[in-house]
């Protein structure tokens, strides 16, 4: 059976957190990402994923907006592969998934943050047609 690719449905949501564990070195508590995301799918957030049968296998979150400069966009966020399932095609054939479904949402660009040291990550990106347009600053208030 081929990979299924889909937005996860909003009462789904916690199934995405121990992958977004991973990307983050469980930096962030499961208890306060479960508050996170429950106040973020009210928002306009949504979140792609990839199953193998029925294992949840992949996430891209989707953060839907508009901008002065670029039009009706979408910010992919927290992407992550398994990685038994990396080096395989996977991202690329989610991605061109983001970007068809995005189209017909009327989005006009895409626009990411990728963390500086995630090099693997840039070639991608990369590859994909991104470029570079500036930098991103975060202050904790």
């Amino acid at each position: 059976m081929p990979f299924e690719f889909k937005i996860i449905d909003k009462k789904r949501i916690d199934d995405i957190i121990p992958l977004v564990e991973k990307l983050n070195e469980k930096s962030v508590s499961y208890a306060v990402l479960k508050d996170r995301f429950s106040e973020m799918i009210n928002q306009n957030y949504e979140c792609a994923v990839i199953y193998d049968n029925e294992k949840l296998i992949g996430i891209c979150g989707l953060w839907f907006c508009t901008r002065h400069y670029s039009g009706k966009s979408v910010e992919p966020d927290h992407v992550f592969i398994e990685d038994q399932y990396r080096g395989q095609g996977l991202g690329k054939q989610f991605f061109k998934w983001i970007y068809n479904y995005v189209k017909e949402k009327g989005c006009e660009s895409i626009e990411l943050n990728t963390y500086a040291t995630n090099y693997a990550s840039h070639k991608f990106y990369y590859n994909e047609g991104f470029k570079i347009y500036g930098y991103h600053f975060l202050k904790k208030l």
